[in-house]
């Protein structure tokens, strides 16, 4: 290609060889004018974010070097948004809140959902995508769309409508919207909330609205990755690890087959281990390695994808009243799938206004479940009438004091403190613990037996799930732990050398992936990496 620029100035410059002046005036003219356009590029791409958002809220340092538009995991929004971790259209009054715990907490995530006709096709947005797949792992009914998430009125909006010809839509016959954060952006600690308007009318049940988090080793959907890494939530090296919670030379402990499931003829659990454990052999290497890190001793510290709930909407059937589960999900299991909530701080349930309570519901085969039953707002806080506040703060097992605290409308709920997870005798495991793990956001609305009765002839298409906005704050005075790979939990690397097991949601456990991708070093049932109480190290 011709340098048409650069030969004039040599040419130019050596016309000028002898003379008084330096330049002529066409040199200076054409000095000048690269200025200007240099200048005028490195405003617009560099400078512009930056400006824009400390001219519409000043403040100190929140957010670092990110306000530039750099996430957690290094990616960079699409340029044309200009869309930093922290939107520039959140209120001033919400960078900083007091939570649960007294502290003082600010903003360093957030997304307010303004811009109307937003999609989240993959590459359309650099916080959040949407699956496009069956969610078959809860049986659900649907098939979640990317066209049924956009943003509408300021909010964003999951639609679930019931389709005319199933045979357009993968022979399902209805269509729902997910929208994930995974491996976008991720955040270890603190307080999450999301303004909200429910769908559906909170007397009919059969609509399934979820507002959760899960940890960024798994992706919801992707069923390989999540094999034998959901939903531990573990660092102990014992049977807790192991397939179905049992010894495989004694068969026991008794537990396991007399105080589990009551539909599964009392079986405690069905999960094939945990793959990435603390039992993982030290020397273990290749493809069907551990991330790591390890601990002191040389020993794994036991890695997973642990779930917590801010919500998941449903109705009391029996009194006709919308109430959301706020909760935790865990394995191993405690025997009877119960929490240790005899010992007063271990779990606390708080006098409000939505007569909070402990679920029923328990767990089962596939999951233990900590969970609080709260009542919403009957009149108003559905189909884009009113919008209210649903959340979490807590601290992982790694803090000083690990707990859990959920809200509605900025009013606890409930607590879930360690003890209340802590080790059982009964079946034989140990400490499960508060999420250490790096945590993505999703949000979904979908339809599923598995949650509940549906009421088929009561419930109205098309529903629409509404979010006003999201945001997440960490503790003021302590280093923000934001990012889906951080080193003391790191996930990027693994995700990158197990690449379709986390982009092909047909695979649906590990030993698929690993009969493609492994090279015969890992458990010959699960393809997991070798458990030193099952294998020789």
């Amino acid at each position: 290609m011709p340098r048409k620029g650069a030969d004039r100035l040599i040419i130019e410059s050596k016309s000028l060889a002898g003379r008084t002046a330096l330049w002529s005036s066409r040199g200076w003219l054409n000095a000048i004018g690269l200025l200007i356009l240099a200048t005028t590029l490195v405003t617009l791409f560099a400078g512009y974010p930056i400006i824009s958002y400390f001219i519409r809220h000043p403040f100190g340092t929140l957010g670092g070097y990110n306000l530039g538009g750099i996430n957690g995991s290094g990616q960079v929004p699409d340029i044309q948004g200009f869309r930093g971790l922290i939107d520039v259209d959140t209120p001033r009054e919400a960078l900083t809140k007091i939570g649960a715990d007294g502290k003082e907490y600010q903003l360093v995530f957030s997304d307010e959902f303004n811009q109307d006709g937003r999609t989240f096709w993959p590459g359309d947005d650099p916080y959040w995508e949407a699956v496009d797949l069956h969610y078959w792992a809860t049986a659900n009914l649907e098939w979640y769309d990317p066209d049924q998430a956009t943003t509408q009125n300021g909010s964003l909006v999951l639609t679930l409508d019931k389709v005319t010809d199933p045979s357009t839509n993968h022979d399902l016959d209805y269509r729902g919207g997910m929208i994930q954060s995974w491996n976008k952006f991720c955040f270890t600690g603190g307080i999450i909330e999301a303004s909200i308007s429910l769908p559906g009318d909170p007397t009919v049940a059969g609509l399934w609205p979820a507002f959760w988090t899960m940890g960024n080793l798994g992706r919801a959907g992707y069923g390989a990755s999540l094999d034998g890494t959901w939903p531990y939530s573990y660092d102990t090296c014992d049977i807790g690890t192991l397939p179905n919670q049992t010894d495989p030379k004694t068969g026991g402990p008794p537990a396991v087959t007399t105080m589990g499931d009551p539909y599964h003829n009392n079986d405690l659990s069905y999960l094939p281990g945990q793959r990435l454990s603390r039992c993982t052999c030290p020397s273990v290497s290749g493809p069907n390695y551990h991330p790591g890190p390890k601990h002191n001793d040389g020993t794994f510290v036991g890695r997973s994808a642990p779930e917590i709930d801010v919500l998941e909407a449903t109705v009391d059937r029996q009194n006709r009243v919308g109430q959301i589960s706020q909760s935790a999900q865990f394995a191993p299991y405690n025997a009877k799938y119960l929490m240790n909530n005899k010992t007063d701080g271990y779990v606390t349930f708080y006098d409000n206004p939505y007569q909070s309570a402990l679920n029923e519901y328990s767990g089962g085969i596939y999951q233990q479940s900590a969970s609080g039953l709260s009542n919403t707002d009957q009149q108003a806080a559905y189909n884009g009438q009113k919008y209210a506040n649903y959340g979490f703060e807590y601290a992982p097992a790694s803090s000083a004091n690990p707990f859990i605290t959920w809200t509605q409308q900025d009013t606890p709920m409930w607590t879930l403190k360690p003890g209340g997870v802590g080790p059982d005798p009964v079946s034989q495991i140990g400490q499960r613990v508060i999420s250490n793990e790096p945590m993505y956001i999703l949000f979904n609305l979908g339809i599923s037996p598995a949650f509940g009765t549906i009421e088929f002839t009561k419930l109205h298409f098309p529903a629409k799930l509404r979010v006003d906005w999201v945001r997440v704050y960490q503790p003021v005075g302590q280093s923000n732990n934001i990012g889906c790979s951080p080193s003391d939990y790191p996930t990027a690397q693994y995700i990158a050398d197990h690449k379709e097991a986390y982009s092909n949601p047909n695979l649906t456990t590990w030993i698929q992936y690993q009969e493609k991708h492994g090279d015969g070093s890992g458990d010959a049932k699960t393809g997991f990496p070798k458990n030193r109480l099952l294998d020789t190290c």
